[in-house]
């Protein structure tokens, strides 16, 4: 398909998704963004050979998330009774961010601008985050008389423990890169123009390792957030016996003895 609200682009085992719709401030609240980000998780998902995906955006923002003057007009998702509102959310933001979150290799956020409501909580679905120090983050949905919609209740507690993410959601401040560095919210922060580079060295680290123990190993973590370590030690046990019978790793070990770098194919 021809993507008109998104840019995509792989090579070498990385992808990047870069939101393009800034004169909405890349808002991910209308069906054809919706459907494209939907597209690219899919791609990603299908192909070993997608080792990581990047998500980034057109200057100067990430994404302002829900798209307020839709608000204001009570137009697209936000149209309806009660009853479809609730449907709307379910079947639009809610299920892209579900999406992104469901990407089976590793993705990291490139937070380039703003990210606020609904747009911080796609930085949050990503498993790294990578920002720029023009980056500002804000779970500010209680500023417009809103509850957190995106998840954020599951996400953040979890990035930056329970005391900072209640006051970052009750008080819904925004913060700059380097508070969110400090909190643990990102991973690092980086000169604008530097961004991508890093996001990309990052990238081709990950990408480097072997592609189905990759995906497990994602798996595995997130497994890891909701079950007890017997259970985990239960499922690595699974997996480890799925991952001794690839030739990746009877590659790997040759590789080690051999003293090279290893090929891996996925297989």
């Amino acid at each position: 398909m021809e993507f008109k609200e998104i840019q995509f682009h792989s090579e070498k085992g990385v992808a990047t998704m870069t939101l393009n719709r800034p004169d909405i401030r890349n808002a991910i609240t209308h069906p054809e963004m919706i459907h494209e980000i939907k597209e690219v998780c899919r791609r990603v998902n299908e192909d070993i050979q997608t080792q990581v995906l990047i998500i980034t955006a057109a200057d100067p923002a990430f994404s302002s998330g829900g798209n307020v003057k839709d608000m204001k007009d009570r137009k697209g998702m936000f149209h309806g009774t009660p009853a479809q509102i609730v449907e709307n959310y379910r079947r639009n933001i809610q299920d892209v961010l579900l999406t992104v979150y469901g990407v089976e290799i590793p993705t990291i956020a490139a937070v380039n601008g703003s990210a606020v409501g609904a747009g911080c909580g796609l930085a949050l679905m990503c498993d790294l985050r990578v920002a720029s120090r023009k980056a500002t983050f804000g779970e500010t949905f209680l500023n417009v008389g809103l509850i957190p919609g995106d998840g954020s209740a599951f996400t953040l507690p979890r990035a930056i423990g329970m005391a900072r993410a209640s006051e970052l959601i009750f008080a819904a401040d925004t913060i700059d890169a380097e508070t969110a560095l400090a909190m643990g919210l990102i991973n690092y922060v980086v000169d604008h123009e530097q961004l991508l580079d890093k996001a990309g060295e990052l990238a081709a680290k990950i990408a480097s390792k072997p592609p189905q123990a990759l995906r497990l190993t994602k798996r595995l973590l997130r497994a890891g957030q909701h079950s007890t370590l017997a259970e985990i030690m239960e499922r690595s046990a699974a997996y480890q016996s799925l991952c001794h019978f690839t030739e990746d790793h009877d590659e790997a070990l040759a590789a080690m003895f051999e003293k090279r770098k290893p090929v891996f194919k996925g297989k």
